[in-house]
This record gives structure tokens, sequence and C-alpha cells, in this order.
């Protein structure tokens, strides 16, 4: 077993490392100042106790500036590699002026197209989380071939504030959330625990949806409300681990398990890459590259679980 286990550690690709900054902007009354920056705390909080040694920046109040924004992205940009991921969630309001989106923050505002550039720089698959108002209106500037985009708006014109942003915090917090029990929480079901989160409070207020999230992660394609991997939405997002939870948050601690882990998420995303590509494999083939991975799978839990 030891052999095996080393084996696994020798063939696992290079660690990866996880970046993330979560950005609280301008509430404009007291009341959304405090929400904003709670649930920014918060997933702060979150993030550092699973992500198991990554990188995890908040900015809220005065400090949310668009200066020390770009600062921390230009030192993500000169540490990360190919193999590593950064995470970008935004909390506030926006606006949209029908040509450019912009985030609300102290002094200058953020626009979609200077964060855009600014994670162009940074290598590695990306994910933005943009659960402000008008958040739909930053899906042009945004969309990218390795990044994954979940707005809390389908369009730029929907301009309440928004309640996804609470819901988006409570799938990092919910076991209900990792929807496949692997003990971690992907992107993809982060987003369609808050989506339906949302859905129902609207149903339940009995108020007329003025939100509707969506997701992009094709870099081609429209967003779509309904992301599923088997039609080729989510694939990238369902790779992205925003954090871990149990047993799984246990080992991360550690470099050895942390490696397991990554090794493991990476088959179960090879399984579900390989069942959305089954209407073009032969049977056979199919059948015979599934059993070799879930045989994997399998040899590398029972090493994580030792």
């Amino acid at each position: 077993m030891r052999l095996l286990a080393l084996l696994l550690l020798l063939t696992a690709p290079a660690r990866s490392a996880s970046y993330y900054l979560t950005i609280a902007g301008l509430g404009g009354e007291p009341e959304y100042e405090q929400r904003f920056t709670s649930l920014a705390q918060e997933i702060d909080k979150l993030l550092k106790a699973s992500s198991g040694g990554a990188r995890v920046e908040t900015l809220h109040g005065p400090a949310a500036t668009k200066a020390k924004i770009t600062e921390i992205l230009n030192a993500f940009a000169k540490s990360a590699t190919p193999q590593d991921s950064t995470t970008v969630i935004l909390i506030g309001h926006g606006t949209f002026d029908n040509v450019d989106y912009k985030f609300n923050i102290p002094g200058p505002d953020l626009s979609a197209y200077d964060l855009g550039g600014l994670l162009d720089k940074i290598p590695g698959h990306q994910l933005v989380i943009n659960t402000t108002s008008c958040s739909g209106g930053s899906v042009v500037a945004l969309k990218k071939q390795g990044r994954a985009l979940i707005t809390a708006t389908k369009a730029g014109s929907e301009k309440n504030a928004t309640v996804f942003a609470r819901y988006i915090a409570e799938a990092l917090r919910d076991p209900a959330a990792d929807a496949d029990k692997n003990e971690a929480v992907s992107a993809l079901e982060a987003y369609r625990y808050a989506n339906e989160k949302t859905i129902r409070f609207y149903e339940t207020q009995k108020r007329i949806a003025t939100e509707h999230a969506q997701l992009e992660d094709t870099g081609k394609s429209e967003p779509v409300r309904d992301a599923n991997t088997e039609n080729g939405q989510g694939l990238l997002a369902a790779r992205v681990t925003l954090l871990r939870l149990g047993s799984a948050q246990k080992a991360a601690a550690t470099p050895e398990k942390r490696q397991l882990l990554e090794k493991k998420e990476a088959l179960e995303q090879e399984i579900a890459k390989l069942k959305y590509q089954r209407a073009a494999m032969n049977s056979e083939q199919y059948r015979k590259q599934l059993t070799q991975m879930l045989l994997e799978l399998a040899k590398v839990q029972a090493e994580i679980d030792k």
C-alpha cells in the first residue's frame, strides 16, 4: 500500500494553488453597507477555514478601492501558474449604461473591462461570481475561454438590489450544497444552490423576481440559467472547487492528502467529461474508459481514507 501511495503521488499532476479575492462595494446606505461587509467577512472566514493554504484576500469599506484591487490581482498574476485557479467575488451594487458595467466602490468605480484586463494577466482557470445588481451587463467584457462567469442578473437592466449574494455565502456553509456528496463544493454546485434558493425566496415572498442568475463557462456561448454538464455548460464550473467539507477539509491541511484530494477531484471531473462525450463514443470504449477511471478513483479514495 505504501508503494501504491508513492505511485499515486508521483503520477499526480503538480499541486495547484488557489487564489481568492472577495470585494464588498459601496452600500449607499447603512443597511446595505453592513450587509455587504458582513457577507464578505463571512465568505472570507469560510474560505480561510477550508482552503488548505490558499491565498485569500478580502476588501471592504474604505480599503475596497480600484487601486487596491489592482494591486492584489497584479500580485496574483506574478505568482500564479497555469495549473492554478483564481476566484473573484463581487458583492454590492453595480450600474450599467448599455455599454459598460461598473462595480460601485470607494473612489473610481471598477468597470467590467477593467476587471477583465486584470484577470487576463493571471494564468490558470478563473471564476468570477458577480452578485451585484446589473451584473448581467458584465458578461460581454468578462466572458472568456478558461473563465467561468456567474452573475446574479440576466441583464444590465435588472437594477434592483439582489439577494443572490446571501445564498452564495450560504452555499459555502450548508452541506446540502454538496450535491454529489464528495465533500467539496464546486462553483457549479454553489451556483445551482444559490439560484434555487433565490427563486424560492421570490416565490415565498410572493414577489415578482427582479433578478435571474445565470452561468457561462465556455467563453463562446450565451449564459444559461440551467447549467448542465451534459449539454456542455458548467464543465469548467464543476472543476473549480470553492471549498472542502468534513474529512476532505481536514485532509486538505496536509500537503500529501491535499495532493490526493486534487487527484480525486481531477478524476471526478474527467468522469463528468467522459459522460458528456458518451453519445459520440463506441459503447465498449466508453465502458472500458469509465471502468478504468472508477477503479483509479477508488484507489485514490482508499489512500485519502487511511
